[in-house]
């Protein structure tokens, strides 16, 4: 009977799982529209972060509290890996190659955060099945970023970006793993959203940006920077934090999967992306290499 109770109450967290996964799968979308309107990639990730981390300092009540060097370093790797690096890397890959392009990349971050947990935690081993799911998925990944042909070119940048973004997503998960068992998820957000802001304020400055108002001015690009700032960062990581809390971050990264196909559905529809025949089976190879390798990890005792 509590096992019953257990599983219903499980069940709205997936519930919020899933519907994180579609903001964040559409949100590639609200970045493009900013790119296109003029905003650089640092630009639209520090906007969306002091959006987000005002946002948490009022909700939480301006209380700062400084948590001591070793854990405020783990908290400096949230900020970087899971803010800066990750989505600097991701809104410059979206300058460059196909929106679907980049959302099937990033999604091999299960990948890199399995790698990851690995290496630094005993709890967490790759099975056989696991590491012939990830050479799947590799295999898809290069064809993905070669299905041009082996030209170096702006689209095979931007693939090897997205790919860089999903491996620093696994060091922020490494952090996050670890933070979980001490701090609530309000505060380790918070402290996120300030060290990601932190991190890019050098890049900021060396690209010598001036505050185009009229371009701000512009509904499509105030309202995709709330949107971003609110929703897909602020309410998104808060929900999601809460989410591998409960339902731990294995069942809960299974989620990731859908991402690449909303993000090229949503695509297509609104920006008209097509690709060729090598693409779709890379596509193919990535998805069905990740949920091979998720399928048969072995899960971790404190899941």
């Amino acid at each position: 009977m509590e096992q019953d109770k257990r599983a219903h109450s499980d069940f709205w967290y997936h519930v919020a799982a899933f519907a994180m996964i579609l903001v964040w799968g559409i949100s590639f979308l609200n970045t493009r529209v900013l790119l296109d309107a003029g905003l650089t990639p640092t630009e639209i990730f520090v906007a969306r972060f002091t959006i987000a981390y005002l946002s948490l300092l009022v909700i939480s009540r301006f209380k700062v509290r400084f948590t001591g060097w070793r854990d405020e370093l783990l908290f400096v790797v949230c900020g970087v890996a899971g803010g800066s690096a990750y989505f600097i890397a991701e809104n410059t890959a979206l300058e460059l190659t196909l929106i679907s392009d980049v959302a099937v990349l990033v999604s091999i971050a299960p990948l890199t955060t399995a790698l990851m947990g690995a290496i630094f935690y005993r709890d967490e081993r790759i099975t056989l099945l696991t590491g012939v799911g990830m050479v799947i998925a590799f295999i898809g990944s290069v064809m993905l970023a070669l299905k041009d042909g082996l030209v170096w070119g702006d689209s095979v940048l931007g693939d090897l970006l997205a790919m860089l973004a999903a491996l620093v997503w696994a060091f922020y998960s490494m952090a996050l793993k670890r933070l979980n068992r001490t701090y609530t998820t309000l505060f380790i957000t918070r402290k996120l959203f300030f060290y990601g802001i932190l991190s890019a304020l050098p890049l900021l400055a060396l690209e010598d940006t001036q505050i185009n108002m009229d371009v701000l001015r512009q509904p499509a690009v105030w309202g995709n920077l709330l949107y971003l700032g609110l929703v897909c960062s602020m309410a998104a990581y808060f929900i999601w934090g809460i989410t591998v809390k409960r339902i731990g971050a294995v069942r809960a990264s299974n989620y990731f999967y859908l991402s690449p196909i909303i993000s090229m559905i949503a695509a297509a529809i609104w920006f008209g992306e097509r690709t060729n025949a090598i693409a779709y089976i890379g596509c193919v190879l990535i998805l069905a290499g990740v949920i091979m390798a998720e399928k048969f990890k072995r899960t971790p005792v404190d899941q």
